[in-house]
């Protein structure tokens, strides 16, 4: 029986807001002024989102957020993607967290309002949103405390209902990457990059991180930026570079790698195929400032696909 969703992400919803040009504070109650300010879409969730719907996947997004402008502005910005919201939770008692970054070109500081981001929890997520999509994805786990504790249940009752899960965890602030590898043996795609997969396993290669990482999860893709990929499925290595570009910003790229990835995934392409494609979207994101201005169409990324 076919589902209304492909894909179903759980996760923070919080906007970014871009300071560029001259932006080293100066205290003392010192007024600069600056180049540019953008308010955009943030959240690895969100933007991992809105690039699987720009490939033509049926998305369903769960979350909190606040009923403030914030949370307002990144609800409408999921639903102008074609992200199905419904199963948001807007609370009147809370605020949306927001990212502001200080963006040097050559460098960027981040200072982030958490506000709700950590807030979400497993139980939330209901038996019947789940029996509604194909495949589960959750990204910022290391951020989202609450959805920690309840995880194993939440993968636990997606696969009763015969749903695929994806991970992509991020970076953990904490630097401890603790109890990690029984929730892997519950995720059949598991996709971080490559600082991620070498501070998890200790290794001091992809390729060996690759190896650790294979031995817990069917399908592994390692995102390496500008020199591409590296994935493992079932034994299978692929490896695939990645585009060439005219680089404006690259906030949301490996996030729209995701996207790509699991678009291949669902559809059961080979590896090298998907590796490709996820790749291929990664890259072409990075034609615009923000994480979602420049994510590509499926005709876009098929353009640059072999075969």
């Amino acid at each position: 029986m076919s589902k209304p969703f492909d894909l179903l992400v759980a996760g923070e919803i919080n906007p970014d807001l871009i300071l560029s040009g001259d932006v080293q504070p100066e205290f003392g109650q010192v007024e600069k002024l600056i180049d540019r300010a953008d308010m955009t879409i943030g959240s690895s969730s969100v933007i991992m989102a809105c690039g699987s719907a720009r490939l033509g996947l049926q998305v369903a997004f769960s979350g909190l957020c606040g009923d403030d402008v914030f949370g307002r502005f990144m609800m409408d910005a999921m639903q102008q993607r074609a992200v199905d919201t419904s199963s948001v939770i807007v609370r009147k008692d809370a605020a949306t967290g927001i990212s502001v970054i200080l963006n040097r070109r050559s460098d960027r500081a981040i200072l982030t309002f958490p506000g709700l981001i950590p807030e979400l929890r497993a139980e939330q997520i209901s038996d019947a949103l789940l029996q509604q999509a194909r495949h589960l994805h959750i990204a910022s786990y290391f951020l989202q405390t609450q959805l920690q504790t309840g995880i194993v249940d939440l993968f636990k009752r997606a696969h009763q209902f015969g749903m695929t899960i994806s991970l992509d965890t991020n970076w953990d602030p904490s630097g401890k990457w603790q109890d990690f590898y029984e929730l892997l043996k519950l995720v059949d795609v598991f996709l971080p990059n490559e600082n991620e997969a070498l501070a998890l396993t200790r290794t001091s290669s992809a390729e060996d991180a690759l190896a650790v990482l294979s031995q817990s999860c069917a399908v592994v893709a390692i995102k390496q930026g500008a020199d591409g990929a590296l994935a493992c499925q079932n034994g299978e290595i692929a490896r695939t570079q990645a585009l060439h570009m005219d680089i404006v910003d690259t906030v949301g790229a490996g996030d729209t790698f995701d996207s790509g990835f699991l678009y291949g995934y669902l559809q059961q392409w080979p590896l090298q195929k998907m590796v490709q494609a996820a790749a291929i979207s990664g890259s072409l994101s990075t034609r615009a400032a923000g994480g979602t201005q420049s994510q590509p169409t499926l005709e876009e990324v098929m353009q640059y696909v072999d075969g």
